[in-house]
């Protein structure tokens, strides 16, 4: 299995693409990767918890800390834990958090203890996606580092044509299949 001993942070935001990371995370799995899934609030209002849970294997993290127990979900730890962090679909929100350093999130707060390399899938209507200060934000995340997968164009929820779709997971795991072939030849 192309992805055994890996392991994947896969951060989910509240986008209508948030379904097609249960495809992710499936093809993740699939390919022998431990998967640890972080969701934004929002992102519980497009896909359950428990989904992408069963398709994981493991308890899903959105807060920092669990509420019925007061189990501590360590930033720090889980950024020091993955090989690689995958935030699909990334909004505009956390794509401004994320290139400004906004922690007020568990999903943000990882990504800033990171220690690994980072893939945004950015999914948006086309006008948000197109907007100055996304534009800007994409660059600056750019410029640290991260790999930005551009959307896709084609119809959008609002049921606008042109460039915001998340692209398609099997095209996630191929650039995912890229890095790791690529740190192996370092």
């Amino acid at each position: 299995m192309e992805f055994q001993g890996k392991k994947i942070i896969l951060c989910v935001c509240g986008s209508i693409a948030a379904y097609k990371a249960a495809y992710l995370l499936r093809g993740l799995v699939k390919l022998g990767a431990e998967v640890q899934v972080i969701m934004t609030p929002y992102a519980k209002e497009f896909i359950t918890p428990l989904t992408l849970s069963t398709l994981s294997g493991r308890p899903v993290l959105s807060e920092f800390f669990t509420r019925d127990n007061g189990q501590w979900n360590s930033h720090v730890d889980l950024g020091l834990w993955a090989d690689l962090i995958l935030v699909a679909p990334a909004t505009a929100s956390t794509l401004g958090k994320m290139a400004n350093g906004i922690a007020d999130n568990l999903l943000i707060t990882t990504y800033l203890s990171a220690k690994c390399p980072v893939i945004i899938a950015p999914a948006m209507d086309l006008d948000m996606f197109q907007h100055p200060s996304t534009q800007r934000n994409i660059e600056l995340l750019r410029s640290y580092g991260n790999l930005i997968i551009d959307p896709a164009s084609g119809e959008l929820a609002s049921g606008l044509v042109g460039k915001g779709r998340m692209e398609e997971p099997e095209l996630i795991l191929e650039k995912i299949k890229t890095i790791f072939s690529e740190k192996k030849n370092c």
